[in-house]
């Protein structure tokens, strides 16, 4: 190509993708809204996308922009990536403790919702006419059969099945049920457990440990387990503290019961909008919202500390002392 041509056409080439890349990552300058930024559990996708819609009618000048991870890598976002979020929602607070707490960059949570571990499946699973609530950790171990879980160096639903796994020992006292599944040929595993659902749906994998709330909203069978093996019920928080894990970056995982929190980083753009996001998140409509998307709000909600907490959502908690 002619050297007069060629120089007009890489310096228009340039500029494109200049402009596409200010776009993507600076969307900020090309809209008169301002935008409210949320990192959150990829288990809290329906509930927030309801409550972005609900909040973004509200106040038509906002634009809720949300991003979905395992809780784990939505505060490194923070931590490590040197992101700037105005909320971070994840479904373990103590990832709020172990990552945000331990670099300053907040010194409160909110717990405003709890969950239950299941065994996902469909109608195209292995044996799917024969698990039940008794038999399931031998299913998944027959030859052939595909069990899956998030990364739990990512993903608290992750560690929760590690951890599930290790209370089925106990619970039914049968040793190396962890062991046949985990680092076996019957394992997959994926960054967050949401990514689990399109291979059940394919047919692609047969089982798959989720929250119940994720598999309610998209119309999964599966399987209840054993009030002592699902981390539901805060009664048997001893009982589930008997079993633990050591993630890969050493951080030391004991089991107990589910509980999500929430915070506002200290860099956070824009504090006011955080806060009038959780006032609706913790409103009687916000809960019913968390409810109808099988998300069980715990009201009123509880905080490590309520006077850290700003002013604005005091009324809506309680202290706890976990």
């Amino acid at each position: 190509m002619d050297k007069k041509v060629l120089m007009p056409v890489l310096l228009i080439s340039v500029v494109c993708v200049s402009f596409i890349g200010v776009y993507i990552y600076y969307p900020q300058f090309f809209t008169t809204k301002q935008r409210l930024v949320i990192f959150h559990a990829g288990s809290l996708e329906v509930p927030f996308s309801n409550l972005e819609k609900t909040f973004e009618s509200l106040h038509p000048d906002i634009d809720v922009v949300r991003e979905a991870y395992g809780s784990r890598t939505a505060a490194k976002q923070i931590t490590e990536l040197n992101r700037t979020a105005d909320i971070l929602a994840v479904a373990d607070y103590k990832v709020i403790t172990t990552l945000l707490f331990l670099r300053n960059l907040t010194d409160w949570y909110i717990i405003f919702a709890h969950n239950e571990m299941i065994l996902a499946y469909t109608n195209q699973s292995a044996y799917h006419d024969k698990i039940n609530s008794t038999n399931w950790f031998e299913i998944i171990n027959r030859t052939g059969v595909t069990v899956g879980h998030s990364d739990p160096d990512a993903d608290p639903c992750g560690y929760r099945s590690l951890l599930v796994l290790k209370l089925a020992e106990v619970y039914y006292n049968i040793s190396g049920i962890y062991k046949s599944i985990v680092n076996s040929s019957h394992e997959i595993v994926r960054p967050k457990s949401v990514e689990l659902i399109s291979l059940l749906e394919a047919g692609e994998l047969d089982y798959a440990f989720e929250y119940k709330s994720v598999a309610v909203q998209h119309k999964l069978n599966y399987v209840e387990l054993p009030s002592e093996i699902n981390l539901a019920e805060y009664q048997y928080a001893d009982y589930y503290s008997q079993v633990n894990i050591t993630l890969s970056d050493g951080t030391l995982v004991i089991g107990e019961p589910i509980l999500y929190g929430i915070t506002i980083p200290k860099n956070a753009r824009h504090v006011d909008l955080a806060i009038e996001f959780i006032k609706l998140l913790l409103s009687d409509q916000g809960q019913e919202e968390m409810s109808s998307a099988a998300q069980p709000p715990i009201s009123p909600a509880l905080t490590n500390d309520i006077e850290a907490i700003p002013s604005e959502l005091q009324d809506y908690v309680t202290q706890w002392n976990g």
